[in-house]
């Protein structure tokens, strides 16, 4: 049972250091976590189409004051529509 937990809490902890990009991600949550790992301010943020591809677009505002633009690739699958 012991060994069960500390291999749950293993995978967890693996969980979280995958990239951005590994992961599903809606923009907010991008967002959020882009400021986070820059130590940033979000200025702006929108999902940009390219092609067959998606992906978030976020200008952040470091602490030194310089606007950094950052891209997530958006790995959601599409809704088709009818």
């Amino acid at each position: 049972m012991r060994r069960k937990r500390i291999y749950i809490a293993f995978l967890c902890g693996l969980a979280l250091l995958l990239p951005v990009s590994a992961v599903a991600v809606k923009l907010d949550e991008a967002a959020k976590q882009e400021a986070r790992k820059n130590n940033a301010k979000v200025l702006s943020a929108k999902t940009v189409q390219q092609g067959q591809r998606r992906q978030h677009e976020i200008k952040l505002l470091t602490n030194k004051g310089v606007v950094k633009t950052v891209r997530v690739p958006d790995n959601s699958k599409k809704r088709k529509r009818k």
